[in-house]
């Protein structure tokens, strides 16, 4: 009679169910990747905070005003600054580049008298031969972009003293002015709101169309990648994701409404958001900025013309922060000769804190207009409570470290779970 030893037996393994990726984080059968969510949920959090601490004041319709205007600018310049950052480099004089630009429409229309579109149009052309100038030198003659970028600053900064001297120049047509600090008017009349007063209808069907436009995009992203069988989301999770995103866009355009109606440089923001990201997203173009960043000898082996896109992620670099520096003139009725100063810090700041990754290859136009809006939360709020400009700069340092260490954190976390 034969007896089976216990150590025959072979015992199944226990199942815990699927293990999570690198990078998700499941809490009561909700996964969630921190990764890619993280900093809209950090976002959320230090408006909370910050609304507590102000009474509510943060979330008045005349302050979401002023944090639109006064951020817009550099908004502006972290949708450039995030492309040349997937493709692992840096630009280090887009303030110089915002301070020179000014001083150039500021000549053309108040020195010289230029019909202000002539002028407007001159200016960004400028920009972007500025663009052309340093992309030349990084893209075909192989000098780092710090270096170059950073000899414009320098260089850019002393064209904007040779034109203006030390004395600024203005004031700028109303036009202009109205661009950079001016609203929409109120074509259909006002809609009572109940407690929350009057509101104007043209914005309010404004931000009815974007919340339509925006949930049908990633209805159709997601069903994008379930075609061709990558991991989405469940069903409830990307609901309750588009619904998040569209009380949010619904809130901040009914107290817009209910303020001023819709500031000009947040309709100009919504076309360069949604241009650029269909630019990373959906062209050939987009996804050669991010195969360079990802892998440079990749892509030269599969026939991206990398030199190409470097130069002109430059150019695009240098046209945005030539309408940064139309509207940064334009907010203040003139150009002067220390306008934006550390622009070029808080853009890059912005991208970084918005999910792009040190070594280039990961980023988005949407990750890096939060990383602004983060950026411009803390600065409006700060000054709320009344707090000294050290402190500021003490908690925008702390934020920006904690978004690039929670990027390595990631990327090692990553890559211990694939060996």
């Amino acid at each position: 009679m034969s007896s089976v030893s216990p150590t025959s037996v072979a015992v199944p393994p226990q199942d815990d169910g699927p293990a999570e990726p690198p990078g998700r984080l499941s809490l009561g059968g909700l996964s969630v990747n921190i990764r890619q969510s993280g900093i809209y949920i950090a976002f959320a959090l230090i408006v909370v905070l910050f609304t507590v601490l102000t009474d509510g004041a943060l979330l008045q319709p005349q302050n979401i005003s002023n944090i639109v205007v006064q951020n817009s600018y550099i908004l502006i310049l972290a949708v450039g600054m995030i492309l040349i950052i997937i493709a692992g480099h840096i630009d280090l004089s887009v303030g110089s580049v915002v301070a020179a630009t000014g001083a150039i429409a500021a000549v053309l229309m108040v020195n010289y008298g230029v019909p202000w579109p002539a002028a407007l149009l001159v200016t960004l052309v400028a920009g972007g031969l500025i663009g052309a100038w340093q992309g030349f030198w990084i893209a075909y003659f192989g000098i780092p972009s710090f270096i170059v970028t950073l000899a414009g600053m320098l260089l850019f900064r002393a064209l904007t003293l040779t034109v203006l001297g030390n004395q600024g120049i203005g004031p700028f047509p109303d036009a202009v002015r109205t661009l950079s600090n001016g609203f929409t008017d109120g074509y259909l009349g006002n809609v009572g709101l109940g407690p929350l007063g009057g509101a104007d209808v043209f914005s309010l069907l404004v931000g009815v169309l974007a919340v339509a436009g925006m949930a049908a995009a990633q209805w159709r992203t997601r069903a994008a990648r379930a075609r061709y069988g990558q991991t989405v989301d469940p069903l409830p999770v990307f609901a309750l994701k588009v619904a998040a995103a569209a009380v949010l866009i619904v809130a901040v355009v009914v107290q817009l409404a209910r303020f001023k109606n819709l500031p000009w440089v947040l309709v100009l923001l919504a076309v360069i958001v949604l241009g650029y990201s269909l630019l990373a997203n959906r062209s050939v173009f987009g996804r050669r900025i991010y195969a360079v960043g990802g892998n440079l000898q990749a892509a030269v082996l599969s026939g991206v013309k990398v030199k190409s896109v470097v130069f002109w992620i430059f150019v695009n670099m240098g046209v945005l922060a030539g309408m940064a520096g139309i509207i940064f003139a334009g907010r203040l009725n003139q150009a002067g000769p220390t306008a934006g100063g550390s622009f070029e810090l808080d853009a890059i700041a912005a991208a970084f804190i918005g999910g792009a990754a040190v070594q280039g290859g990961v980023g988005k136009v949407v990750g890096a207009i939060t990383g602004g809006l983060i950026m411009g939360v803390i600065n409006n709020g700060m000054s709320l409570i009344g707090s000294p400009s050290e402190q500021v700069m003490l908690v925008k340092g702390i934020v920006l470290l904690a978004a690039v260490a929670f990027d390595v954190w990631t990327k090692r976390r990553a890559g211990a779970a694939s060996r």
